[in-house]
């Protein structure tokens, strides 16, 4: 099929971020971004993937903008803290994360050397500390990939770049879509006018404006995610900003806090069959020991749709799929759900729609399957903890961790995955570590088996990143960040 005209309606993260990479990759096409202002946005504070580095690249958005625009944080990744009787980090970087042949040599030494968690990243992210050279880099690169920011800050950031990328902004509210007799979209009907294109993507979120009516259905993971409600509140940024996002284990689910500049942004996600909204908010109060205003309440059914492409229409963000926010997987899934489309979109047919399909449903796969991961904790300090190490495992996890006890995962492991998934090894090995999940023991009999000249290179490695941290200068994150914002 010809596209020469895409119509994307909602202006959230997801929607932009369509609109960005599409017209950076099709200049030629013209994009409709149509969307009310007046429905507004969900966010409180936002988490990113590495995949917003490669999406910031790709399409130019300058790092010192973005930064002093969007209020935006440094994030070497997430901190665990209660789900086990160590902290532990998801940061995936190298030199712990490099690997030969598929096997991640490094992980494997500190495993079966017996290392705990919080070794197994710099501690410069430990100390919510970036290293000094970037005071004299501030503005041209960043010392990590992943951000913290301000989420309204951010969309309004978007809507400006998208604006000088030639994208049209349209504030209008969609109330009737238009199908034809082969289930195509044929226009939309909006309060201020009619809008006609070649394709259309849905961003509406929870909604689902377009893709339903085309008969997408919604599938549900709650056979193996407990999680189905969430309250947001915002906190004054402390003097000392950590460099990752916090995912502290509570009575009934897990609460977030994500250090932007200007403010934290912090959510408890739960399950509302053990524990109300009101309850909910008293354990936060207790937890943090002052009082919160709760800004937004919602409920969410953890999944994805049984087709994401339908015809001349693709759902991307929210309006696709929804796990859970465990680990702010939702933006970097629109990313490369986008990137995805770009490389199938022109002259597609039915069998491109149909693999396009297969590759996003890999990836939410994925997503659940390491979410699914980060509960196979032992706490049992309340009923719903106990209740969540009953849940059946997705076949998909389970295969894997059977494996896994006794060897590190590799590559080859996801080999019939699609190649956009979010989570690779590195991830999986991080977590089921922070969990104590591995036979340490079989691990590093694995590791000694390896040849010899695996093992001299990892010890040269390690006694080098060693001497490096031992001579790194680190200063405080907020110092880096108000370095950034006076430029």
């Amino acid at each position: 099929m010809s596209v020469k005209k895409i119509a994307i309606v909602g202006s959230g993260t997801a929607g932009y971020v369509g609109a960005l990479i599409l017209k950076t990759a099709i200049p030629t096409i013209e994009i409709d971004l149509i969307s009310s202002k007046r429905i507004g946005i969900i966010g409180v504070g936002e988490g990113t993937t590495e995949h917003w580095d490669v999406f910031m690249k790709y399409v130019g958005i300058n790092l010192t903008s973005l930064i002093k625009e969007t209020d935006a944080t440094f994030k070497a990744g997430i901190m665990f803290q209660g789900w086990s009787p160590d902290d532990y980090m998801n940061s995936v970087k190298s030199p712990y994360s490099d690997s030969t042949d598929q096997y991640n040599y490094m992980y494997a030494k500190l495993i079966g050397q017996g290392a705990k968690p919080k070794q197994m990243s710099s501690k410069i992210w430990w100390d919510s500390k970036v290293e000094a050279k970037w005071l004299h880099e501030a503005g041209k690169s960043s010392p990590v990939n992943q951000y913290h920011f301000n989420s309204l800050m951010l969309n309004t950031f978007l809507e400006k770049f998208a604006i000088q990328k030639g994208i049209n902004i349209i504030d209008d509210e969609i109330n009737e879509v238009l199908i034809d007799s082969k289930n195509n979209i044929t226009g939309l009907i909006g309060v201020k006018k009619k809008y006609k294109s070649d394709f259309y993507i849905d961003c509406t979120g929870f909604k689902r404006l377009l893709i339903s009516k085309l008969g997408a259905k919604w599938k549900s993971h709650k056979q193996y995610l407990k999680m189905k409600a969430a309250i947001t509140f915002t906190t004054e940024t402390p003097n000392i900003i950590n460099t990752w996002t916090t995912a502290k284990a509570m009575d009934y689910g897990w609460m977030f806090s994500i250090p932007t500049y200007g403010r934290v942004g912090n959510g408890y996600i739960y399950d509302s069959d053990y524990i109300s909204n009101d309850k909910a908010k008293k354990e936060i109060e207790k937890t943090l020991n002052q009082e919160v205003k709760i800004n937004k309440e919602i409920k969410f059914d953890p999944g994805a749709l049984d087709q994401c492409w339908i015809n001349n229409c693709v759902a991307i963000g929210l309006c696709s799929s929804f796990i859970e926010p465990l680990e702010a997987s939702s933006i970097g899934t629109s990313i490369q759900q986008v990137f995805l489309l770009a490389n199938r979109l022109i002259n597609y047919n039915e069998q491109t729609i149909a693999v396009y399909n297969k590759s996003v449903d890999s990836i939410i796969e994925n997503i659940r399957d390491f979410v699914v991961l980060h509960y196979l904790t032992k706490k049992e300090n309340t009923q719903f903890w106990k209740d969540v190490q009953n849940i059946k495992l997705p076949d998909s996890l389970q295969n894997k961790l059977d494996l896994w006890r006794f060897k590190l995962p590799i590559k080859e492991d996801f080999a019939f995955a699609s190649e956009y998934t979010l989570f690779k090894p590195a991830h999986f090995i991080l977590v089921m570590h922070g969990l104590n999940l591995f036979n340490k023991d079989s691990i590093r009999k694995e590791y000694e088996m390896n040849a010899s000249l695996i093992s001299f290179y990892n010890d040269w490695m390690l006694s080098k990143h060693n001497e490096i941290m031992t001579n790194t200068v680190a200063v405080p994150h907020r110092q880096i960040i108000e370095k950034i914002r006076s430029l």
